[in-house]
């Protein structure tokens, strides 16, 4: 796209204000303004705009709201047959180099008061290991387990690509190999003023942010790392975020049971805390399997319970997924990732007419932004598994209560307690919790199950010990 074409479309589009500092740009700035503009769809910008800045969408609650129903944690009779042939498929497709790890990677540490990456925060509770190291020691141990090199894509955002890649150089990649870690971007989306006119960072940038985890599906097409999987025969990929360092990144049965059931896309879910837990609820909507955020869900379904007081709707979701590689493709098949869009008001800083960079007390701005969970009714035979939220479920999202970091490393502790415990290790306990750190590394064991096969762990832990289960045994 030539500039004379640029500055028509954007006239066209009633957003050619994005270029009123244009003469006060030296070649550089004007390189970058102009950078940013063509890699945007002008076209959808101004639908976008319209559609959710200028007009707020009425919010589409489905007629017929039920429960999901989610496959078991464990095996009942009558699925007895199918979880073993599962595990059985799911370790095949490891071995034949058929599944790939894929991190969302984009977030910042900031409400963990951490300048910079959220991956690169230290979260175990004895080697204070990194979150990449965490999920860097999965793949590694689940790797040598099936004998077949585990691809891991990782989405990164604009701010944090640079530093992320350089983490990883510095720690060589945590023992895996570099070839096998592919890094992309994720896409950007402009901040609307409530007018519906992209917003201004500085006169040679627009005010840009991350267009949503949803948009990791539109990335991976965009950046060539859908081509790269198919080059190297990967059918389905194991879907997670940075902020979770109990999730198992690689879940043979999780992704059997996807493979074997042909679904397209399939979710992990857990009971919910309580009625009004943040987290999204899976449901069946008008007789399609969907995810309602825990703001929409109406609050007489959300305290709805069953006879015996159990909430009725009780599936959260905890952002597990596993995708087919074709699914995605399918969906990038028009050129563009036909998910809606999901508008916030935030406060923007932005530079007013005169040049003056404002820095508003109140929301003066939209955001949108896609969420991954959109995809689940779009796929054939979608698929929600339960889990465990002490195995599986424990995520950093700011300094201090639920969902802090001290949080989780007591998760951590418990899980790890749990493990040795059926083990055969004696684990000294107070009022039912662990009195004694302990840490299990994944390259130690990666379940409850390998940790009982290795006959490693036995005896006794101190109480007020500090015990490390590394590669080599515990320290």
């Amino acid at each position: 796209m030539d500039w004379e074409c640029l500055v028509r479309e954007l006239e066209v589009v009633g957003q050619q204000q994005v270029l009123r500092f244009w003469s006060e740009l030296d070649k550089s700035g004007r390189r970058k303004l102009a950078g940013q503009l063509r890699s945007l769809d002008l076209k959808l910008i101004a639908e976008l705009a319209e559609e959710y800045v200028r007009h707020k969408p009425a919010l589409k609650i489905p007629q017929d709201i039920e429960p999901v129903e989610a496959y078991p944690r464990c095996a009942d009779e009558k699925r007895r047959g199918l979880y073993k042939r599962a595990e059985k498929r799911g370790k095949q497709l490891l071995r034949e180099g058929k599944v790939a790890a894929f991190l969302v990677a984009g977030g910042q540490g900031t409400r963990l008061g951490y300048e910079g990456p959220k991956g690169e925060f230290p979260v175990t509770p004895i080697r204070s290991k990194p979150l990449f190291q965490v999920f860097a020691e999965q793949i590694l141990a689940r790797s040598r387990e099936f004998g077949r090199a585990i691809p891991w894509y990782i989405m990164m955002s604009d701010v944090n690509h640079a530093r992320t890649r350089k983490f990883f150089a510095r720690h060589r990649h945590f023992g895996l190999d570099k070839a096998n870690v592919v890094f992309f971007q994720q896409g950007m989306m402009p901040a609307f003023g409530l007018d519906g006119r992209m917003l201004l960072a500085s006169k040679d940038s627009l005010a840009l942010s991350p267009d949503g985890h949803g948009g990791s599906l539109r990335a991976l097409a965009r950046s060539g790392a859908l081509a790269d999987m198919k080059s190297r025969g990967i059918e389905h990929l194991s879907y997670f975020q940075v902020d979770n360092p109990l999730v198992q990144c690689i879940d043979p049965l999780f992704i059997g049971l996807h493979d074997l059931t042909d679904s397209e896309m399939s979710s992990k879910t857990i009971p919910k805390a309580g009625a009004k837990e943040k987290v999204g609820n899976f449901v069946t909507a008008d007789r399609v399997l969907q995810v309602i955020e825990y703001s929409d869900l109406p609050e007489s379904l959300a305290k709805q319970t069953n006879g015996g007081g159990s909430l009725r709707f009780n599936a959260g979701s905890i952002a597990i997924h596993a995708l087919r590689v074709s699914f995605i493709e399918r969906l990038n098949a028009g050129g563009h990732l036909d998910l809606r869009w999901h508008r916030a008001k935030k406060k923007v800083a932005h530079m007013d007419e005169t040049g003056k960079l404002v820095t508003p007390h109140k929301p003066n701005a939209v955001k949108l932004e896609q969420f991954i969970f959109d995809a689940i009714p779009l796929a054939k035979h979608p698929l929600v598994y339960t889990t465990d939220r002490g195995e599986e479920f424990s995520p950093v999202k700011k300094a201090k209560g639920a969902d802090s970091p001290a949080r989780c490393r007591r998760d951590q502790i418990r899980r790890a307690a749990k493990w040795l415990r059926e083990a055969g290790v004696e684990i000294p306990m107070k009022y039912g919790k662990p009195e004694a750190v302990l840490e299990i590394s994944p390259l130690y064991a990666t379940s409850a199950r390998q940790l009982r096969s290795r006959g490693a762990a036995s005896g006794a832990i101190e109480r007020g010990g500090s015990v490390y289960f590394g590669a080599d045994g515990d320290e």
